[in-house]
């Protein structure tokens, strides 16, 4: 039940974007075609759960040789390895996501989303498990975000009625505090332990 409690609260709850404003730079950036919110949020999936799983084992090693005040600083390292090496993996094997993405991809290196987690996990005192749920609750409520917002900015597009000054990246901000304002239902939600 713990775990479940875990998941629905970083997946709906405390969303990292809708409700702890985290990750808003490839929020906004990527959410412009449904396609490639779709591939960074894949990409968010599978670099928060190595990046949890990562993050977690160098934290065993910082209080083993009692230097957690370099928690921050690996944790960044770890990071930005593990983007690297996803961009790599995307531009081998999906050439045009890779193009789509464009500058976004090497900021997931910088997401604050995905530094969060690996500091939320540590603060909360999750184990490996509970960590690695939190990281699947939380990507997926990243991918879950991106994609919603993609969907309504490729319909609104497609609008020929909007007045001239909301269009492009005001209606976006708008509909993503929308949105942010939507997820504020959830926070009701109660969960066992959580």
């Amino acid at each position: 039940m713990r775990l479940f409690s875990i998941f629905i609260s970083a997946f709906l709850v405390n969303n990292f974007v809708l409700a702890k404003f985290l990750g808003i730079c490839s929020f906004l950036g990527v959410s412009k075609k449904t396609e490639t919110a779709k591939g960074m949020g894949l990409a968010v999936i599978f670099v928060m759960l190595l990046a949890s799983f990562m993050t977690f084992m160098v934290y065993k090693v910082l209080v083993f040789f009692n230097i957690t005040y370099l928690s921050t600083l690996a944790f960044v390292l770890v990071i930005a390895a593990l983007v690297q090496f996803v961009e790599m993996v995307i531009k081998k094997t999906q050439p045009s996501l890779y193009k789509a993405l464009g500058i976004f991809l090497p900021l997931i290196t910088t997401n604050c989303a995905v530094l969060g987690m690996a500091v939320i996990n540590i603060g909360e005192g999750y184990t490996l498990i509970e960590s690695m749920v939190n990281a699947l609750g939380a990507s997926f409520g990243f991918m879950l975000a991106i994609v919603l917002l993609s969907g309504l900015r490729e319909r609104m597009e497609e609008n020929d009625n909007m007045p001239l000054a909301f269009r492009g990246l005001p209606i976006s901000l708008i509909t993503a505090g929308l949105m942010a304002i939507a997820f504020l239902g959830f926070s009701g939600l109660k969960l066992g332990g959580i």
